[in-house]
């Protein structure tokens, strides 16, 4: 018997679904869900299989919920709709056509064991496992169905490294060889796919592992073609090792700071001074934090996935920009400025959103910004911080996360404390200035407004109008400029030592 005692949302969900549909046709639960169940974990993703007119069911069923419906395979005659839960997360319900003659064809047509299981909604008593997924699972092995599996459809090797690293389940020797063999045929997939696999990989609990495996398999130059360039780029001390291993530990070490200021952080951070620092220092923006990671840019692709493929291509620039100094010291001048370029065309091959791409362009080319700030003896300014955020905007939360995680990937257990406090207080006071004092640090209330300028100054409308309202909210968020008798004695200082202008 399978039943939902841990899942009471997916049970909750099912209990307002079972009645709209047709009670004569056999409609199956089957793949991650029923995975998820029987591991005791939440699910927001169901899938059901049936038969007859599949498109037609799915819209009455979001008829009878007042929810939203999707046809997202025509071919396929695969519809979703997404509801919410009582806690008001979104579930993704997929009503597709069932596969082959019946229900055990269709079983044999799905990727991996553990996802071949099923479940009759109408009748959840009896698990159908017709290829021991259930016993996969327990073994924490991961199989394919058939040795086609991956040619049938090569994205399952993406997946499979995901699946394995996510749950810890170990792949064998001939699974591995049949991930290599098939990695070639990665390119038949469309760039849309292999980005939604990418990202619920950085989406999961060990990115970096699964990243790594993807190398090692042979299916990273089919994904992400430029990070194989950064390997074997030496580079100078502080760091100790190439551009490569370095990167990946900047992922590694990200995850370890974004668990230290999660909601509830893991005990890695009590147990690791300077992740321990962390939580103490920046502890008091956690909710500030998770707030900024929920403002997806996309819907369908979180914010701190695409914070970790920024963390990826951060370096990128480097191998192109290597040069070695009068002093053999090694420089990667501008590289920041060219990694950019590369991460972007990658962002459009990946056909990310605008706002996506845009947020990805912006923390590669400020990411050594922070770093940068914390080589003064005190805190950043107040008009520091407002040119920070003037130029990174959101996006400086980001860069400020990445420069943590890069500092600690690049000293290693070396890092000095010194070092380390400076850079978490550079951190603490860019949060406070974009959280806690905004009005003053970040946008000031305007003390004039374009046609003020002109009406009082008598000028006529031109770029100089925008300069001089933004040399006022930066002295503003400085501290220099207060009133707007201030404002006008500097605007008429201004005029005076530049004839002409106006």
């Amino acid at each position: 018997m399978i039943t939902f005692p841990n899942s009471p949302s997916l049970d909750e969900i099912l209990e307002k679904v079972r009645p709209l549909l047709p009670s004569d046709n056999p409609v199956y639960m089957v793949g991650g869900a029923v995975r998820d169940v029987l591991m005791n974990r939440p699910t927001h993703d169901i899938d059901l299989i049936l038969t007859g007119d599949v498109q037609r069911i799915a819209r009455k069923v979001a008829d009878g919920l007042k929810c939203s419906f999707y046809l997202l395979d025509s071919e396929r005659d695969t519809s979703r709709i997404i509801l919410k839960d009582s806690n008001a997360k979104r579930i993704f319900i997929d009503f597709t056509a069932m596969r082959g003659d019946d229900l055990l064809s269709d079983l044999q047509a799905r990727d991996f064991t553990i996802n071949a299981m099923a479940v009759d909604i109408h009748e959840p008593k009896e698990l159908i496992d017709p290829l021991n997924g259930r016993n996969d699972l327990f073994n924490k092995l991961l199989r394919p169905c058939s040795s086609s599996s991956f040619v049938d459809d090569p994205l399952r090797v993406m997946r499979a490294i995901r699946l394995a690293t996510e749950f810890r389940l170990f792949l064998l020797p001939d699974t591995r060889k049949l991930i290599r063999d098939s990695a070639h045929l990665l390119p038949r997939i469309s760039e849309e796919r292999k980005r939604d696999e990418l990202f619920r990989i950085l989406d999961g609990s060990q990115p970096a592992a699964a990243l790594q495996s993807l190398d090692i398999l042979g299916l990273l130059p089919y994904i992400l073609p430029e990070l194989m360039h950064l390997k074997g780029v030496i580079q100078s001390p502080p760091h100790s090792t190439d551009v490569w291993t370095h990167t990946f530990n900047v992922i590694s070490k990200l995850i370890s700071v974004l668990n230290a200021l999660s909601p509830e952080p893991k005990s890695e951070a009590a147990a690791n001074w300077s992740l321990g620092m962390v939580s103490i220092r920046l502890g008091r923006f956690r909710t500030h934090l998770e707030n900024h990671f929920n403002a997806y840019l996309n819907p369908d692709r979180s914010l701190r996935a695409l914070l970790l493929l920024a963390a990826l291509y951060h370096d990128i620039g480097k191998p192109t920009t290597s040069q070695i100094g009068e002093n053999g010291k090694i420089r990667f001048i501008n590289h920041e400025q060219i990694g950019e370029q590369l991460a972007y065309a990658r962002a459009l091959q990946l056909r990310l959103s605008n706002q996506e791409i845009e947020r990805l362009r912006l923390i590669i080319r400020h990411h050594m910004r922070p770093l940068l700030l914390a080589q003064t003896e005190s805190p950043p300014s107040r008009r520091a911080t407002y040119r920070f955020f003037h130029d990174c905007k959101a996006a400086g939360v980001d860069i400020c996360l990445l420069s943590l995680a890069d500092i600690l990937a690049t000293h290693g257990p070396t890092l000095p404390q010194d070092i380390w406090i400076k850079q978490i207080n550079t951190i603490r006071a860019l949060f406070e200035g974009w959280w806690e004092k905004p009005n003053e640090q970040i946008a000031p209330i305007p003390l004039f407004n374009g046609n003020e300028l002109m009406q009082i100054f008598t000028l006529t409308e031109s770029p100089l109008i925008g300069q001089l309202l933004e040399d006022l909210r930066e002295m503003q968020a400085g501290g220099e400029i207060n009133t707007r008798e201030q404002a006008e004695a500097y605007i008429q200082e201004w005029l005076k030592n530049n004839p002409g202008r106006n």
